[in-house]
């Protein structure tokens, strides 16, 4: 352990406890990044197959990538940024989906968006699923793609929340992995890895954080762990923070699984392609054919679809993908696929699940949860952000956000005590 009597300690090595403790780092601030996986990135991860290539098994695109601040990062870090449209900005394949069908989708797609920026300006807050056209052919389709947007169907969601998010639709890789870039701008700070918080005793005058290797004090700390985490109570607060605990269990984690399979004879393909298994369902997986021209498919699971094949461990998430396969390509095409790597984000004990999204009603919860507690306490994390909520950069913002308020709390303090 570095140290157990530090100044700040950030609970959490994701996006926004990297950023949190850099900045804190550059302000020659004395804290401790602790971290309960053996690495950094948190639900950014990068894994490699056997071929060198970097597989982002977490969060992968960086989103709003003319304003998103990992961008400068990674250039930086001289990493490789992929500029090319992402996949669902192309024409899917035609044998997935028929160009006329798909252009009706879209135009029934955009449709749901404008009803939801104009139900959105009203003061009731409802389900998004009020939105969709009951009379509609592609409501089914609709809903899955939410659940690839939001890891949850639309009947869970809240529409002013929905509305909120902000996107400049520009979207770019990095080509050696979103975790790998979010990792490596942390690698300098001061960390314990390794190392679960069960929980953060606020009643004296300095905090303990208890953790799996002992007690570290601190005069305050920055909590970044997802916002599941604390709505199950994994972390405790000593006294305990009912309005947190609300706010989080308001916030639930969607969940957005990828697994990635080995393609042969992939040259077929155009580089980028997309596939829909199906179109009429709401349980189906979206496919993502050579990303970056590597001879692999990305395949995206989402929501309640997700969840069950979770169940079924790493095979399922397979079999699924293969049983869509070879409906759109021909049973042939099952001998050119294996399996190369996914992670099961439900299953993971220190995220249970991908990217939160605002249940009915609770669209304000982000603000609450973003409250510090205080003086001492501050929070971060995605789940933190108004209109950036569900990504890497949302994290970093919130992150950076939450320094400079230690950074203030710490100097309004040494002015008082002049």
């Amino acid at each position: 352990m570095p140290s157990n009597d530090v100044e700040v300690v950030v609970i959490g090595g994701g996006a926004a406890g990297v950023a949190a403790a850099k900045r804190l780092r550059r302000a020659s601030i004395r804290c401790l990044l602790v971290e309960a996986r053996p690495r950094l990135g948190g639900r950014a991860w990068t894994v490699h197959d056997e071929g060198g290539h970097g597989l982002d098994l977490g969060c992968g695109w960086l989103h709003s990538a003319d304003r998103n601040p990992w961008v400068g990062v990674a250039k930086e870090q001289g990493a490789a940024i992929d500029e090319t449209p992402p996949p669902w900005m192309n024409r899917p394949l035609e044998a997935s989906f028929p160009s006329a069908e798909h252009a009706d989708f879209r135009r029934a797609f955009g449709e749901f968006y404008a009803r939801l920026d104009e139900a959105a300006q009203k003061e009731t807050d409802a389900a998004a699923s009020t939105l969709l056209d009951p009379a509609s052919r592609w409501n089914a389709l609709i809903n899955a793609m939410s659940t690839y947007i939001s890891g949850a169907e639309l009947d869970r969601i809240s529409l002013q929340d929905l509305d909120r998010y902000h996107s400049t639709d520009v979207n770019w890789r990095v080509v050696e992995g979103y975790g790998t870039l979010i990792s490596g701008y942390g690698a300098d700070v001061p960390q314990l890895l390794d190392c679960p918080v069960s929980a953060v005793d606020r009643s004296g005058k300095r905090l303990k954080i208890e953790t799996s290797k002992g007690t570290i004090a601190a005069d305050r700390a920055i909590v970044t762990v997802p916002s599941a985490i604390l709505a199950a109570e994994r972390l405790r607060f000593v006294p305990a923070l009912p309005d947190k605990t609300t706010a989080a269990r308001g916030l639930p984690l969607g969940l957005a699984d990828k697994l990635f399979i080995a393609l042969e004879g992939a040259e077929e393909f155009e580089a980028s392609v997309r596939l829909f298994g199906h179109t009429d369902r709401v349980a189906t997986a979206g496919y993502h054919i050579r990303p970056f021209g590597w001879p692999m498919i990305e395949a995206y699971f989402g929501g309640s679809c997700a969840a069950e094949l979770e169940a079924g461990g790493d095979a399922a998430f397979f079999d699924f993908a293969v049983s869509e396969l070879t409906g759109v390509l021909g049973n042939d095409f099952a001998r050119r696929v294996k399996p190369i790597r996914m992670h099961r984000w439900g299953s993971d004990p220190f995220a249970l699940g991908s990217y939160s999204f605002a249940s009915p009603g609770c669209a304000d919860g982000r603000a609450t949860l973003a409250e510090p507690v205080d003086g001492r306490l501050f929070f971060a994390g995605e789940a933190c952000s108004r209109h950036d909520f569900s990504t890497a950069h949302g994290g970093y913002l919130t992150g950076n956000a939450a320094a400079e308020q230690v950074i203030a709390a710490r100097q309004a303090k040494r002015n008082t005590s002049r």
